[in-house]
């Protein structure tokens, strides 16, 4: 009898001791599942944009680059340093459909829904992907006809339950979460931050020189 009641005890002591180690590993395990789908929901948005099945976005992100003697002046900062969405009235983005999974497409914010659960995307969803899509464009042609830099942030739609802000990276300080983040991980901060060179059948050697300078 005494055998059993120590044996339980180093058993219950055993059991207390590795529960953490578990339960950050299956958070680990979700985390990494969660970084690898908004991989491919940007992957599939950047191959749509391409194709033309999926519109590009509206909103612009004014780069002038090049002065007026051809030399070239990277404001890439400016383009990363991208204001995250608001989350200003939370997010009703119960519409979309096939053809359109835009929450909403303007010249000051574009959201894509990447629907996982059925239903649209919701800040209820603990799955729902919600992507934040700029594009550069110069002050004076904004037009969609010519290649352009695509920018990309993923995030979850948890993360506009709140009025809390969200937050995005810098020239500075990378913000994007970390795939070994246990629990539920940050839902203000990106799952995934990329940017993309567009082109299409309109555009030509001239677009790509008036964005980079060459002679």
């Amino acid at each position: 009898m005494l055998e059993a009641l120590i044996a339980i005890a180093i058993l219950s002591i055993l059991m207390t001791a590795i529960a953490p180690v578990f339960v950050l590993a299956v958070g680990n395990r979700l985390q990494a599942r969660r970084i690898e789908l908004a991989t491919q929901a940007t992957k599939t948005y950047i191959a749509g944009v391409k194709a033309g099945t999926i519109a590009p976005p509206q909103h612009t992100v004014v780069l002038n680059e090049v002065d007026s003697n051809k030399n070239f002046n990277s404001q890439r900062e400016q383009f990363v340093a991208t204001a995250p969405p608001s989350t200003s009235g939370g997010l009703r983005c119960t519409n979309v459909t096939v053809s359109n999974s835009y929450c909403w497409n303007n010249t000051t914010s574009s959201l894509y829904c990447f629907d996982l659960d059925g239903g649209g995307c919701s800040s209820d969803s603990g799955q729902d992907l919600v992507i934040q899509a700029f594009r550069s464009a110069s002050s004076e042609d904004r037009s969609m006809d010519k290649a352009y830099i695509l920018g990309l942030r993923v995030y979850r739609a948890a993360g506009f339950s709140d009025l809390s802000p969200l937050v995005a990276s810098d020239a500075n300080t990378q913000r994007t979460q970390l795939t070994f983040s246990g629990g539920l991980g940050n839902f203000k901060t990106p799952l995934v931050e990329t940017a993309t060179e567009i082109a299409n059948d309109e555009s030509s050697i001239n677009d790509f020189c008036d964005r980079l300078g060459c002679e």
